[in-house]
């Protein structure tokens, strides 16, 4: 019988389309180009897709003849040389799906990728570019005067922007999930093999297999977590059609990787963002929850810590932590058409057994266990009620919720005013932070993969014995998960994620034996690196759902941020403002659309034509569902049952079900992860090598002074780090300038003047403006340009007509003009529109009088 088990490699990694009239033939292989399979797509079929996959492995030499007597067959007159009958149409790295609107199905394939980051040998790529080919023949196409606006709308869904695939590697699941899969009892594996092999896909699919008594390994394929997968409905079509090795499963978010050195020991730092595609969309126009449970601007972070000497999950060393952001999981909404900075909050429907809040909490409970820690951010003190309606409603359903839940699982809500405590100059909103980071870490514990060092049960740290969590031979388990929100979930829900997360890693280094207490401070190299890594987290997340970076920043926190990253703070809530009242719209129907929310048919109102998109997200509007949980008793039995692990986790026979498991020799390249990651025969260059690359905390934030300690968790001076030491000559003498003028230059505006401006939907005070990260730069820099373009755009009539300049600041009064201006552009926006004209004033993204 096996001894191990072993995440199984996809099969398709390289894809060449080749075109014949009346086919389109995609060739897959692996890596090592060692074994193709070969789909056939018919194209005289104008609207239906009729797909065929022959479920056979073919050699090189195999598909060499077969596209060879294809091409013979298709040339117009037998035997006839001077032109091919099939022609080679795009090299591909994989299928995101096919979507059809009015007339014929389309086919998008990703033409450009890039690595991001290695987990075990196991590579994350970004999409950077794709193609959508039309599938059927022109000569039976019928046209459709409405398709092309139909494909410009889905394709502004850029795919090229954070969305992110893996070959071997489940991006919708935790490392926690994947690891635990993988130490499954090899018994319960053999059981679940022979049953994949009575329902085996491949007709030659068990010609491999190892005889009895032979070394081997188990191959593990898990199904995805649908909620985080972006492209399933696109897939959902050809899903039962063909092998599971074309389906080419993406998540939307963010993924950086950063190499931390500890006296030349790399340990490699990876934070993973999936945002949910369950009632995904834009800022104002997504809010709350909807009667399915799913919350907006819900996305789940996790940080990774593994030591990079080792790559395996059996022998290295991997720990990691997981935290939840999403929106306030009640009927509520805010309606911009007011042009007011701050919309009024609205709750929607009354729910007084806060039914979608226990949908909510159940989901959190199956995937992530007990206990469920929710930290609320809004504001509690205002002299006109606002953001406090959210906070009083959602103290009532987790106090209704918790009446019935067992006393050692309830829900944990810890209420905490942030902005009153940012305008406090008495007050330290970090170390408040980190005291409740403290206590969050401790209930709910952390993954490791290894058990407790020998060194940590001679000297056991105080901290250490307190830690939750759940305890196994091989390691330890997190239990439960923090859920953090504020209005938006942006800026303090970041600065609250990153110092959780900065409380985690301590653990996590200790765990893992790299350093003696579980604690780091502030303005060390690893602390610094781990911050910019999380600022790029915040901007990418804010960009997808505000339209704007960060406002607020680690740094305006810490009350250290420069006084003159103030007037790009402005532009940055300037920029967010004008994003939401001009294109959120347009690119919540593009979400709709790409995700399958809404399907176009003949005869039915077209996408633009409806008034709203709620009851597309609410299903209960449309039909009564079929039951209705109880009152009292609203989680799912088997759920509770398992607590505090997830349920997820749990070894069950439902569990097992979602599992593909195969038998492979170990040397197979299906499950060797080393034959897949080292390419000894292949040309390659150090500087596309993707491990020199990245943001190393020796080379780019420790001082390169001699004599200086090369510990990345040593205290720096804040002209001691890398960065400004090696920078290049315009951050140097920035830098000089900022020194020379500010001891001339006016006081910063005060805490409560800098309040007054938007921080997510709220008057926390502002923050700086970092420089975008040249890293693995999980940001797109044209959203930036655009929106510098945009606010410098309106800022010159703005200082021509009303004599109001924007570098200055905004009161007020000041600011009621510019939602005046705003508001002009606004309506002959609406006007143009609606005429299906090009819009006059905001072409090219600037408003123009």
């Amino acid at each position: 019988m096996p001894t191990a088990a072993a995440p199984i490699i996809s099969s398709v990694q390289k894809l060449v389309l080749y075109e014949t009239r009346a086919r389109y033939f995609l060739v897959g292989s692996n890596n090592a180009e060692t074994k193709y399979r070969v789909l056939k797509i018919d194209r005289t079929e104008p609207k239906d897709l009729v797909i065929i996959d022959d479920r056979h492995v073919y050699t090189q030499q195999e598909v060499r003849e077969l596209l060879g007597r294809l091409d013979l067959g298709n040339r117009t007159k037998m035997g006839q040389k001077g032109s091919s009958g099939l022609f080679r149409a795009v090299s591909a790295f994989g299928v995101v799906g096919f979507v059809r609107f009015l007339e014929g199905y389309y086919i998008v394939l990703i033409t450009k990728r890039r690595k991001m980051a290695d987990i075990g040998g196991h590579a994350i790529y970004k999409i950077e570019d794709t193609n959508m080919i039309y599938i059927p023949n022109d000569s039976v196409r019928v046209t459709h005067p409405d398709e092309a606006r139909y494909l410009r709308i889905f394709q502004n869904v850029d795919l090229s922007s954070n969305f992110y695939f893996s070959y071997s590697y489940d991006l919708s699941h935790s490392l926690q999930y994947n690891l635990t899969v993988l130490r499954m009892p090899l018994e319960m594996l053999k059981s679940e093999t022979t049953q994949n092999r009575q329902e085996s896909f491949d007709i030659f699919e068990d010609e491999g297999l190892i005889t009895q008594g032979g070394s081997g390994v188990f191959g593990i394929c898990s199904e995805p977590y649908m909620k985080y997968v972006w492209n399933g409905e696109l897939l959902d079509i050809i899903k039962n059609a063909v092998h599971r090795d074309w389906l080419l499963y993406i998540i939307h978010g963010f993924c950086g990787q950063s190499k931390l050195l500890i006296y030349g020991r790399p340990v490699y730092v990876t934070l993973i963002a999936r945002r949910s595609s369950k009632f995904a969309g834009t800022r104002f126009l997504k809010r709350g929850a909807n009667c399915e449970g799913d919350v907006a601007n819900e996305v789940e972070t996790e940080q990774i810590l593994c030591d990079a000497s080792v790559m395996s999950f059996t022998a290295g060393s991997y720990s990691s932590y997981v935290q939840v952001r999403g929106s306030v999981p009640l009927y509520w909404s805010q309606d911009i058409s007011t042009m007011m900075p701050k919309p009024p909050i609205t709750l929607d429907q009354a729910d007084p057994f806060a039914h979608v809040a226990a949908l909510h909490f159940d989901q959190m409970f199956q995937r992530f266990g007990s206990p469920i820690i929710i930290l609320n951010l809004v504001k509690e003190r205002e002299k006109r009620k606002h953001e406090r309606i959210l906070s009083e409603e959602l103290v009532a359903a987790v106090t209704y919720l918790n009446q019935f839940l067992p006393p050692e699982h309830t829900i944990v809500y810890i209420p905490w005013d942030m902005a009153k405590y940012t305008k406090s100059k008495l007050c330290n909103v970090l170390d408040r932070l980190n005291v409740i980071a403290e206590s969050v870490v401790k209930k709910t514990g952390f993954f490791v993969n290894r058990p407790d060092s020998y060194c940590s049960i001679l000297r056991p740290d105080e901290k250490w014995n307190e830690l939750g969590g759940c305890v196994i031979p091989t390691g330890r388990l997190q239990t439960g998960i923090l859920r953090t929100n504020c209005v938006d979930c942006l800026d303090r829900t970041n600065t609250a994620q990153f110092m959780v997360g900065k409380c985690a890693l301590a653990y996590q280094l200790y765990s893992l034996g790299l350093i003696d207490k579980p604690n780091l401070q502030f303005d060390t190299d690893a602390v610094r690196l781990f911050e910019e890594l999380y600022e790029d987290h915040g901007d990418t997340l804010s960009l997808q759902y505000g339209g704007s970076q960060l406002v607020h920043r680690v740094k305006t926190y810490r009350k250290i941020a420069p006084w003159t990253q103030h007037s790009k703070d402005i532009m940055q809530t300037l920029s967010r403002y004008y994003s939401n009242a001009f294109s959120d719209a347009d690119r919540q129907d593009s979400i709709n659309l790409f995700l399958g929310v809404f399907h176009p048919t003949e005869g039915k109102p077209h996408l633009w034509e409806l008034p709203t998109d709620f009851y597309l997200h609410h299903k209960n509007t449309m039909r009564l569902l079929p039951t209705r949980r109880s009152y009292t008793y609203w989680w799912t039995p088997e759920v509770i049952k398992h607590l505090p692990l997830p349920y997820d986790e749990v070894i069950c026979a439902a569990n097992l079900k979602k599992l593909i498991v195969k038998t492979f020799h170990k040397y197979e390249e299906e499950i060797d992860i080393h034959n897949e990651f080292f390419r000894p025969y292949e040309l390659s260059s150090f500087d596309d090598t993707f491990c020199l690359a990245m943001t190393s905390s020796a080379r780019d934030f420790m001082p390169k002074t001699v004599g200086i300690d090369p510990s990345p968790f040593t205290v720096r001076k804040p002209d001691e780090t890398g960065k400004s030491v090696l920078g290049n000559k315009s951050n140097r003498e920035e830098a000089v300038l900022q020194r020379k003028t500010a001891a001339s230059a006016p006081p910063p505006p005060s805490e409560e003047a800098m309040s007054s401006s938007s921080e997510d939907d709220s008057g926390t005070d502002r923050e700086e403006e970092g420089s975008v990260s040249q890293r693995s730069t999980p940001v797109k820099m044209t959203d930036s340009g655009d929106s510098a373009k945009v606010t410098e755009n309106v800022a010159q009539p703005m200082k021509e007509l009303y004599g109001i300049n924007l570098s200055d600041g905004l009161s007020e009064e000041d600011f009621s003009i510019y939602s005046r201006f705003v508001q002009l552009g606004q309506s002959q926006h609406k006007q143009d529109k609606n005429s299906q004209q090009p819009c006059s004033r905001c072409s090219d993204g600037v408003i123009k009088l």
